[in-house]
């Protein structure tokens, strides 16, 4: 009975530093050397390491994450502070960042604010406690700085946004280039011959919204081509990501009631797609044989969806993927942190064709 109590206890305590120096025969300090593959393990000889890792890793050693992070005095953590995660939005980013760092010896910590600016706040101040070494802001086209991040280049703290351009605010910024998208969702319905074009936009006080705008006119202007300004419509200001989807139902209502004909429509993103879908739907419409509607983003919603949306993609897993390369660059490995560049790094759209868009009949 004694026996069978004191064997798990025997096998669950923690393998140490000592044990592995014990059984390999080295002294602590060479087991330490070689096992945290500090500097001075380049003196130690070939034969001398192989036998310490493989007595180590025989006898199950884990390093003590938490001891190594008190003498080199960094957490070897990256804090991800995403606005909503429930934004489809989002999905794709946090995948390139997860993927990013999985080579790496840094932890990501997640936190959702769920929208809530003061949960935003309370959960900057907690990762600041823990000491993480970097930060990766997910924000969605809700998110509203308005000194959020403020002061966190007076604490050294590399930052990083994704999907928001705050570059004028001195913090690093990748998001896509929204110009370019709003040029090459307007190329594409005109050069399936549509002419009579609505235009949904995003909010005005959306930069996105403003810059899609500027690559649509700018595409117009080189056609010779008049966009009809009652056919452009705007979203209301939002207070949650679905918002997109009720807005673009009632704006193309909207559109529907004032009689006036389009053949094709932009929308300002995939669940604005969506709801212009709906409610031509239920004015016994369909897309794209009465109307052709691209959308932008490229969430998965867009893909699922009867018709498939054609959108204007954005590279999301690679936006993740390039502020969390560009956060690593950083931090070096001495534990010295450089400033992050605070340039607005902007990724090329690509045109995803799928079923709501056709040529005009």
């Amino acid at each position: 009975m004694t026996s069978d109590m004191t064997g798990p206890k025997s096998r669950s305590k923690r393998v140490t530093l000592i044990d592995v120096a014990r059984k390999s025969g080295f002294s602590p300090s060479t087991v330490s050397i070689v096992l945290s593959d500090a500097p001075l393990s380049r003196y130690v000889a070939a034969k001398t390491k192989e036998r310490i890792r493989k007595t180590a890793q025989a006898l199950g050693y884990r390093p003590d994450v938490f001891a190594r992070s008190l003498r080199s005095r960094r957490s070897h953590s990256i804090g991800v502070l995403v606005f909503d995660i429930s934004d489809p939005f989002c999905v794709l980013i946090l995948r390139g960042i997860e993927k990013t760092l999985q080579s790496t010896s840094f932890l990501p910590i997640l936190m959702d604010a769920n929208h809530e600016r003061k949960q935003f706040e309370g959960y900057l101040e907690l990762l600041m406690e823990r000491r993480v070494e970097g930060l990766i802001v997910v924000a969605n086209w809700l998110f509203d700085e308005g000194g959020l991040l403020e002061g966190l280049k007076d604490q050294h703290m590399p930052t990083v946004v994704v999907g928001r351009d705050v570059s004028e605010k001195n913090i690093g910024s990748v998001i896509v280039d929204n110009e370019a998208g709003g040029y090459l969702a307007i190329k594409h319905l005109y050069d399936l011959g549509h002419r009579q074009i609505a235009v949904i936009r995003g909010p005005r006080m959306l930069s996105d919204s403003n810059r899609r705008w500027s690559g649509i006119q700018r595409f117009a202007a080189e056609q010779g081509f008049t966009l009809d300004e009652g056919l452009v419509r705007e979203l209301p200001g939002a207070i949650d990501p679905i918002s997109g989807f009720e807005g673009g139902a009632q704006l193309t209502e909207d559109l529907l009631r004032s009689r006036q004909k389009f053949t094709a429509m932009v929308a300002f993103d995939d669940l604005t797609a969506l709801g212009a879908i709906r409610a031509l739907a239920g004015a016994g419409r369909r897309a794209p044989n009465d109307c052709s509607i691209i959308g932008f983003d490229d969430v998965p919603l867009a893909a699922l969806s009867t018709p498939g949306i054609t959108t204007i993609r954005q590279p999301m897993e690679e936006m993740g993927s390039a502020a969390t390369t560009r956060l690593l660059e950083a931090l070096r490995e001495s534990g010295e942190t450089k400033e992050v560049s605070t340039d607005l790094e902007l990724l090329p759209p690509t045109l995803v064709l799928r079923d709501s868009t056709s040529s005009l009949a």
